[in-house]
């Protein structure tokens, strides 16, 4: 049974929506969760769930935690007992696969670079979204928030994990792999994009199609988009915007009447599955890729719903060996293609 660490103390709401997240995937997933933080905040929220003992469920104690307020590497190297440096820590003793965390999201990934370690022939980890698109596939996004600033190398790096990702996660034989601009036309561009381009013609192995613009994060052009974590943060968080916009906004236009309520009612399935596709807790977290052993970041309002999303997403990535097929890629094509990469 896979292993998933949880830093129980990193949410807004810390420990409410960690148990009941890890209730639920213990309960659904067949899966074995490790709550790290304050033993007796642990148990307090436990015992207000009868049976828990029965579930494939154990306490980790951390004496500290990190908060949102905290500067990440001070706290990093300040707070040597904090639950998600105690998660981490699990990960590469190998007591669990992957760890799932809420909390900070600069100390989450500052204490996973340093606690697990990096694959071989990555420099940076890098932060992965997957967005429905209108064709009924899916886009993975990469970087959205690790790395706001980029070498044109790292980018090339990111277009390697994005593949593997891609492949391994929707069984896309050979993803379509763009570079994220204001034009689809090589000379369009800022400085990073322009320098990043060579690198990525130059992984043959890698299907690069040139340049992408921002709407076709929707139009199913590419099934990897690669930017640096600026430009990424940026359109995941307006994505997040527009689709919680388009939610209320539907729902306001069919009960404006009796007529179209009665319309809604016979469309409810429909609109259920719509607001599924767009539902960012349907999907837990964001992967942090490039590390060793697994790394689930989400939102620090997470829900009971994404938590337990999340610690599924990562149980499914630990038994697909994603780690191991990355760094296997990455060997192969930096050494024999681009040896500057």
């Amino acid at each position: 049974m896979v292993t998933i660490a949880l830093d129980a103390m990193g949410g807004d709401n810390f420990p409410k929506p960690e148990i009941e997240g890890a209730l639920h995937a213990a309960r659904n997933f067949e899966v074995r969760v490790v709550l790290v933080g304050r033993e007796e905040v642990i148990l307090k929220e436990l015992n207000r769930h009868g049976g828990w003992r029965k579930l494939p469920i154990e306490i980790r104690h951390a004496s500290e935690q990190i908060t949102m307020e905290d500067s990440a590497g001070k706290a990093v190297r300040a707070k040597k007992d904090s639950s998600i440096r105690v998660a981490a820590r699990l990960v590469r003793e190998g007591v669990a696969q992957g760890v799932v965390s809420a909390g900070n999201t600069g100390a989450v990934m500052a204490t996973a670079k340093m606690v697990q370690g990096m694959l071989q022939g990555v420099d940076r980890p890098a932060l992965a979204s997957a967005f429905p698109t209108a064709r009924g596939g899916w886009v993975v996004m990469l970087d959205v928030g690790a790395n706001v600033d980029c070498s044109p190398k790292m980018l090339a790096q990111f277009a390697v994990m994005g593949s593997a990702y891609s492949r391994v996660i929707f069984h896309i034989k050979d993803p379509r792999v763009g570079l994220l601009s204001i034009g689809e036309e090589d000379h369009k561009g800022n400085s990073l994009t322009n320098e990043a381009r060579p690198f990525l013609k130059a992984l043959k192995n890698l299907n690069f199609i040139g340049n992408v613009e921002g709407r076709d994060l929707y139009t199913g052009k590419a099934d990897v988009l690669v930017c640096d974590g600026f430009v990424g943060n940026v359109a995941l968080k307006v994505s997040e915007g527009l689709a919680d916009a388009i939610v209320h906004t539907l729902k306001e236009f069919l009960t404006a009447n009796s007529l179209r309520r009665a319309g809604a009612f016979l469309a409810k399935g429909a609109f259920k599955d719509f607001k599924r596709r767009v539902d960012v807790d349907e999907y837990g977290g964001a992967p942090l890729l490039g590390l060793n052993g697994l790394c689930m970041i989400c939102h620090g309002s997470a829900s009971a719903k994404a938590i337990s999303n999340a610690i599924r997403v990562a149980k499914e990535f630990a038994e697909s060996s994603i780690n191991e097929r990355i760094a296997s890629e990455l060997e192969e094509w930096t050494t024999t293609q681009v040896p500057s990469l």
